[in-house]
């Protein structure tokens, strides 16, 4: 029996966002969003998802208003951008009990300081926009050869468009 898509019954907002967020694959569609994959292709590439689950999955993205097709490519939506923090906090949590390397490091492009877990800027002291945060390879990043893996060893800012 394949279990529903909602929690119905559940009155908690973090269930809510887990209709929209929480099935597999989702929010790895919304971080390779964050770092300027636009393109089917190379979402396909870079996440090795099967083509009918993407498709799915970036269905309901859009039907959500987390991301807009706009001609054959996808974008984050203000809403899909207010996901960065998520995202940010998630992966540095996996990074320090899941993972062994650091895959992205993640700088303030205004001041050059070190994005905290919280996806804060210590330095200046406040929440940094997706569009003013520099990514940058950690050693954990160096080993795919997908083309999007290839783009992202050079410093990138958020949301700018990846064309492999």
């Amino acid at each position: 029996m394949a279990l529903g898509k909602d929690y119905a019954g559940q009155d908690c907002s973090v269930a809510r966002a887990l209709e929209v967020v929480g099935e597999r694959w989702t929010l790895l569609i919304v971080r390779d969003a964050l770092y300027g994959v636009r393109r089917f292709s190379d979402y396909l590439a870079h996440l090795g998802i099967p083509r009918a689950v993407l498709s799915a999955r970036l269905h309901a993205l859009t039907e959500a208003g987390v991301l807009a097709k706009e001609g054959n490519e996808y974008a984050l939506t203000p809403m899909g951008v207010e996901l960065w923090p998520v995202v940010h906090t998630l992966a540095r949590w996996g990074e320090r009990h899941r993972s062994a390397e650091e895959m992205r490091i993640f700088v303030h492009a205004e001041c050059g300081g070190r994005l905290a877990d919280d996806a804060t800027c210590p330095a200046c002291d406040r929440p940094v926009r997706p569009t003013e945060v520099e990514m940058h390879p950690g050693p954990g990043a160096l080993r795919r050869d997908d083309p999007v893996s290839v783009y992202l060893r050079e410093p990138h800012r958020l949301l700018d468009p990846i064309r492999t």
